[in-house]
Parts: structure tokens; C-alpha cells; sequence
């Protein structure tokens, strides 16, 4: 039976990813940091499901999740890695609290590459092992391409994500294994009702108050009208399935008019455009 391994399983991508792989003969190992999410996850999905308890940050733990993948496959190459797990800080980049833009690097970067050198021997690294190379999808952002304004720290990360992916992914031509990037758009999971609880009065002395509550209001919006999670899910299974995959697929909903304006505009050109979206022209 083939084998994944997707971390950040027990809500929106991730879940919705591992239901797809397990719905399509995939045994799943999911990451999840608590206990409750572990067996909710083991009833919905059943006997194609096996929990992982780890956070991305914590490398012992990481290696020791590794260890249990290794040991279940006897001998045999895990079929894909997915590194999902993540987090989205937001904020003025002059106002954002330090050990919070930490915590984004950490989480969404050192995270992933973690993840990466401990599973990277049971996706082929390891010549001992039996059965064809895997891949390796790790999941961006259309924000690894291109950084809004108050998204600052998020679009830092998935940029470092984009670089290590394309340096990964020439490195592991040595072994035959595949690095694939996924860049969505918003997405609608559950994280859009917990961005409407995000309190943004620690900025009440900061001057971009009224932009961040326009902001605020535009970007949850367009969250609640984006591409379903499972749409998510199938995309990420293609892309560890198809015989020849590109190495981005981007899922990005919207009009083909907005689409190109943000492609293929110059940069100026789009500063204006949000500039006077968000009312950030000087006064």
C-alpha cells in the first residue's frame, strides 16, 4: 500500500488532503499536536489513518515521528511527503511584535525543513530502502510570489519556502526524488471566522488603524469566497500521483482580468492599485 505523510492534518488543507489520499487507497500519517485531534481523526478516517503527535518546531519529536513512519513501512520508500503545517502572522511590519515574526520563521520555515531532513530518507535518500523515490509537495502561498501589505511576516516565510523548495529540489535529483510546490489563493477553512477575532486594537496609537480595519474586512471576504478545501486536497494528490507534475501549481480563484493585472503589471503599477484600495497614498 502507498504511503504519505501530511502534516498540519486536523483542519482545512491538511485535512482535507488526507481525506482525499485516504478516500483514494493512501495510508495517511497525519501530523497533529493534541491527543483529541489524533483520535477525532483516527474515527473519521479509519484503519488508512495513523497519527503523528508532533509540532513542526520541535525536532525530537519530529524524528521520533519518523522513526514510526519507518518502522510501519518495513523496509519499504514512503510514496509523498506533504509539509502543510503552518501559521499566518499579520501586522504592520514596523508594529509587529518581534517574537511574533519569530514564530511565523520558525513555524513556517525551520518547520518544513525539519520535517524534510527527517523524512527525506524514507522518500529514497536512504538506498537501503525498497521501492520507487517519493515526492515531496510543500505547500506556499500566492503569497510566495507576491507580499500584501499587513501580510508582511506570512509572505516572508512562504518566500523562504519557494527558495528552499527550488534549491530541495535540484539537490534531490541525486536521489530521484521530486519537490513540488502548491501556491493557493485564500482558501475557505475555518481560520477566516478566527481572522475576524483577531483584535487589532493593539494598534489603537498606530496610523494604520483605519487601513488595517479596511484591510481586515477585504481579506476575510475574499478567504470566505475562496477555492474549497478539497479542491486543495485533489490538487495536492495530483501533484504526488501524475507521471509528469509541474513543479508549481498555483489554485488561485478570481476573474482572468485580475488574474493578469497581478501577473503581469509592473510593481509600481500594483502599488498604486493597492495603494488606493486600502487608502495608502500619503496625506
Amino acid at each position: 500500500m502507498k504511503s504519505i505523510v501530511i502534516t498540519g492534518v486536523s483542519t482545512g488543507i491538511g485535512h482535507a488532503a488526507a481525506t482525499v489520499a485516504a478516500k483514494a487507497g493512501f495510508h495517511v500519517f497525519g501530523s497533529v499536536r493534541k491527543e483529541a485531534d489524533a483520535a477525532r481523526l483516527k474515527a473519521e478516517l479509519g484503519d488508512l489513518f495513523t497519527p503523528l503527535l508532533f509540532d513542526v518546531t520541535d525536532e525530537a519529536a519530529v524524528k521520533q515521528g519518523a522513526a514510526q513512519v519507518r518502522a510501519a513501512l518495513k523496509g519499504e520508500t514512503l510514496t509523498g511527503l506533504v509539509n502543510n503545517a503552518g501559521i499566518a502572522v499579520s501586522g504592520p511590519l514596523l508594529e509587529v511584535d518581534p517574537d511574533d515574526f519569530r514564530k511565523q520563521m520558525e513555524v513556517n520555515v525551520t518547520g518544513p525543513f525539519l520535517v524534510t531532513q527527517a523524512f527525506a530518507p524514507l522518500l529514497g535518500a536512504d538506498k537501503s530502502l525498497k521501492g520507487k523515490p517519493g515526492r515531496i509537495v510543500n505547500i506556499s502561498s500566492v503569497g510566495g510570489i507576491r507580499a500584501m501589505p499587513f501580510i508582511g511576516p506570512y509572505a516572508a516565510s512562504k518566500f523562504a519556502l519557494e527558495g528552499f523548495s527550488e534549491a530541495l529540489r535540484r539537490e534531490l535529483m541525486l536521489f530521484g526524488i521530486d519537490v513540488i510546490v502548491i501556491g493557493p489563493g485564500p482558501v475557505k477553512t475555518a481560520i477566516w471566522d478566527k481572522a475576524e477575532e483577531i483584535d487589532i486594537s493593539r494598534y489603537g496609537n498606530s496610523p494604520y488603524l483605519p487601513i488595517l480595519e479596511k484591510f481586515q474586512r477585504v481579506f476575510i471576504g475574499q478567504g470566505r469566497e475562496g477555492l474549497p478545501a478539497e479542491k486543495l486536497g485533489q490538487l495536492i494528490l495530483k501533484a504526488l500521483t501524475t507521471p509528469s507534475p509541474k513543479v508549481r501549481y498555483a489554485a488561485v480563484k478570481g476573474r482572468l482580468a485580475e488574474k493578469a493585472l497581478m501577473r503581469f503589471a509592473p510593481k509600481r503599477t500594483l502599488d498604486k492599485v493597492i495603494a488606493n484600495m486600502l487608502g495608502l497614498n500619503p496625506k
